[in-house]
């Protein structure tokens, strides 16, 4: 099966922790030029150093590149893009991973934590899909996948705005694979359940739990129908092949990446 992404270029969003680390990681093992993106540069070059100590099992070629962004800043994405640009080159694979949980009586949102979340995990996903878009259609290869999660296929209550966001993204991701077919551009979503991750750990600490972080995880894990939560490599793994030629016939999906726990297919 070919996953090898040599000579291609990847912008991963959320990179410095969790599952944006985790594909980043992957992705640069497959031989990619990757950037990794997120607000806080200390934990950004923790993340790049992580990931150039995987350098033995790259293949030449492979680089990583660490950029400082805030993706619900417009002008902050535009200079971004343009620096990723500069340093690696145009971008052949988006993955769409920045985020964070949010969710409450809908009576309790306000329209600035409604404003908040569309810019997100929504419009960033809108705003770098469009700076991309233009180098994938010359270059006729193109993939984009955008992390979303299982409650844009189930919305329970209590979970606006954000299952409210990841719907509009599941939805954003079948458009732009209708229009980007004709070009050989992949667009796929990744429905994830309970993966071990960083918002994770701020749920323990809000729990205010007495035990470790890891009686934490296998309680919650327990009670999955596989009975244990997800590790981001596994998430990976599977963003590595949409990525590559080994998912060259797959668009238009959203895949439930949550170990069965969602009640839909």
């Amino acid at each position: 099966m070919d996953t090898n992404l040599q000579g291609r270029v990847a912008l991963i969003t959320g990179g410095s922790l969790g599952l944006g680390l985790a594909t980043a990681t992957a992705f640069y093992r497959a031989g990619a030029r990757v950037a990794i993106v997120a607000r806080r540069a200390e934990p950004l070059e923790a993340a790049r150093a992580a990931i150039e100590a995987h350098a033995d099992a790259a293949p030449p070629g492979a680089s990583v590149a660490a950029c400082t962004c805030d993706v619900a800043n417009p002008e902050q994405i535009v200079d971004a893009h343009r620096r990723i640009v500069e340093t690696l080159g145009p971008i052949d694979i988006l993955v769409n991973n920045a985020g964070q949980s949010a969710g409450g009586p809908f009576m309790q949102i306000t329209d600035t934590a409604w404003q908040a979340d569309l810019d997100l995990k929504l419009f960033a996903a809108i705003r770098l899909t469009r700076l991309v878009w233009p180098h994938m259609q010359a270059n006729r290869w193109g993939r984009i996948i955008n992390l979303l999660n299982v409650y844009a296929k189930t919305p329970d209550a209590n979970t606006a705005p954000t299952s409210v966001s990841r719907a509009a993204g599941m939805a954003l991701s079948k458009v732009l694979a209708n229009e980007g077919a004709p070009h050989n551009i992949l667009v796929n979503a990744l429905l994830i359940g309970f993966i071990k991750s960083d918002q994770i750990r701020r749920r323990f600490e809000a729990s205010g739990s007495n035990g470790t972080l890891e009686e934490f995880v296998a309680a919650a894990g327990a009670r999955l129908p596989m009975g244990r939560m997800g590790e981001p490599e596994e998430v990976a793994n599977l963003a590595l092949f949409l990525a590559s030629e080994a998912g060259s016939y797959l668009t238009g999906c959203a895949i439930n990446m949550d170990g069965g726990v969602s009640r839909v297919v």
